[in-house]
């Protein structure tokens, strides 16, 4: 019976509303039309809208929901392909956020089965053999079947698929050392950005993806470019361009671009969304936390993030670090070497141990082990096109010939120096710039103090007081007892100033949002930076500041 004044939409129609809505970012409207469709008639179609739409919202235990339901009623309907799809998806959740690997490949499995009971030259096909190549195994075996793929999706005229396997293809051979896997990940970013994707899934792999891969290879820049060339994808389909259990890579980048304040809230962030069950982007978001807080010469605040995860892959390095910031040199090298001798690992990943690996057997004054891991570095780094293997290569070069009294150790550490530099690496530029000084200290004293002076404006700008504290030895150690005069604030961005002059108004952090169209959290990362480079304590005194600048 129908109701005076309510219109009765029939279901196509209202499928049809909730997949526009989907498509223009609105996940309110997509879910309410989806719901509504439900409502009249339970089918596969519209509870996959709704998951869809609930996972837009970001509301992924819901979208898991009601994915499982969509399978169950594809299966009903008789829909083997939209049976497939759904139990691929359903994969895609329950390894990407869970870390069920298992549950994934079981998932996986069966969307194989049911394909082999349809038609033959599918799209479905394509997504089968891009898990099969996800799967892992012989790296040219992995290549056929993402090309594989790749030309499936262009037959069938399906740009999700496409794209994702283009991305998968080019990590795949990012992480293995190849160079050429850039341009395949840089071709599917191009497709995302020209708005060709439709499925957030999708997106959200291949951004989590270049995530990863710029992590792994410390290209900041890569990732910065990416994001801005996204922007405009974001404003327009109503997207947080960095979703999810992506936020733990991008953390990683912005910890090694010294953007320590945005860093902390990307990975406070990730640790919001995803509750205890989510076990692997959990750790994955503790371990960055824990480099963060080693970087920040929090030290105690890194070891209990880092306890209980001792087995996790990603851990090795926070904790090998930790030991060699107190003094547990002989500990950081037995897991350094144990790590390196259990297997393959991504070229990135081994080059980061390596230079650790360096740093503990100096700090043990065993110079030729120092020398072996110097030479398998080196030799890694070879093979690289990328520059952060080859700055970490010439700095463990250049620590080496200070330790040994040969080769030439300015060049080396120039050269680390310009790569750290270029790549856009503040904490490791600092670093190596202060070995520079020490390099420099008995044979060109006044050379070693400027470098060493410009190092420790860096780390004060950072706020890594360990850092700090290392330079202002040094400094200390070549007859400079105290900095030369004040200290040069740095200088504040457009935005920073802006929220400064706020401030001198007496404003709050809510009503500096509203003046400034940006939430309150944003507002309290810039007043975090304004405070750390004005050199001040509280934000009275920046007010104070604000207003004698006035």
């Amino acid at each position: 019976m129908r109701l005076s004044g309510v219109v009765e939409h029939p279901v196509d129609e209202l499928l049809w509303e909730g997949r526009d809505a989907y498509r223009r970012g609105d996940a309110d409207c997509a879910r309410l039309a989806f719901e509504r469709a439900l409502e009249q008639r339970e089918c596969g179609e519209a509870l996959e809208g709704l998951a869809k739409a609930l996972h837009l919202s970001f509301d992924y235990p819901a979208a898991l929901g009601a994915y499982e339901r969509a399978y169950a009623a594809y299966r009903r309907e008789g829909n083997l392909l939209g049976a497939a799809r759904a139990a691929r998806t359903l994969g895609w959740f329950r390894g990407s956020l869970y870390g069920d690997w298992a549950v994934y490949r079981g998932w996986v499995g069966r969307a194989r089965t049911l394909l082999e009971q349809a038609e033959p030259e599918s799209n479905e096909q394509g997504w089968i053999l891009l898990s099969q190549a996800q799967a892992g195994g012989d790296l040219e075996h992995q290549r056929g079947l993402y090309l594989e793929a790749i030309q499936t999706a262009r037959r069938c005229g399906d740009a999700d698929l496409e794209c994702e396997a283009l991305a998968s293809l080019g990590i795949m051979l990012v992480v293995s050392g190849m160079a050429e896997g850039m341009a395949y990940l840089d071709e599917a970013l191009a497709t995302v950005c020209g708005g060709e994707v439709e499925e957030l899934s999708v997106m959200e792999s291949v951004f989590c993806g270049l995530f990863y891969v710029c992590e792994r290879t410390n290209d900041v820049a890569r990732a910065e470019q990416w994001l801005r060339a996204a922007d405009s994808l974001a404003r327009r389909r109503k997207l947080t361009a960095v979703a999810g259990y992506c936020r733990a890579y991008y953390g990683g980048i912005l910890t090694a671009a010294g953007r320590w304040a945005e860093a902390e809230a990307e990975l406070n962030a990730a640790m919001r969304a995803f509750s205890a069950d989510h076990r692997q982007i959990r750790a994955n978001v503790l371990c960055r936390l824990a480099d963060l807080r080693l970087r920040q010469g929090r030290i105690e605040e890194a070891a209990e993030l880092l306890a209980g995860l001792h087995e996790h892959e990603d851990a090795v390095r926070p904790l090998a670090a930790l030991h060699l910031a107190r003094g547990e040199a002989p500990v950081a090298r037995e897991l350094l070497e144990h790590a390196l001798g259990a297997g393959a690992m991504e070229d990135a990943a081994e080059g980061s141990l390596l230079a650790l690996l360096v740093d503990a057997c100096l700090a043990m004054g065993a110079v030729d082990e120092a020398a072996h891991a110097v030479a398998r570095l080196s030799d890694l780094a070879e093979s690289q096109s990328g520059g952060y293997l080859h700055a970490a290569a010439a700095l463990a070069n250049g620590k080496l010939c200070v330790a040994t009294g040969g080769g030439d150790a300015r060049k080396c550490l120039h050269e680390a120096l310009d790569a750290f530099a270029r790549a856009q690496l503040p904490v490791e530029a600092a670093r190596t710039r202060l070995e520079l000084a020490r390099a420099l200290g008995s044979t060109n004293p006044a050379v070693a103090i400027a470098h060493a002076r410009k190092a420790l404006d860096s780390f004060e700008w950072l706020q890594a007081p360990r850092d700090a504290d290392a330079a202002t030895a040094l400094l200390r150690s070549l007859g400079v007892g105290s900095r030369p005069g004040p200290v040069t604030p740095a200088r504040l961005t457009r935005r920073e100033t802006e929220v400064l002059e706020l401030l001198g108004h007496g404003l709050t952090n809510a009503e500096i949002g509203e003046r400034l169209f940006i939430s309150a959290k944003t507002v309290e990362h810039h007043v975090g930076r304004v405070l750390a480079k004005l050199g001040v304590r509280s934000r009275a005194q920046a007010a104070a500041h604000a207003t004698r600048k006035s």
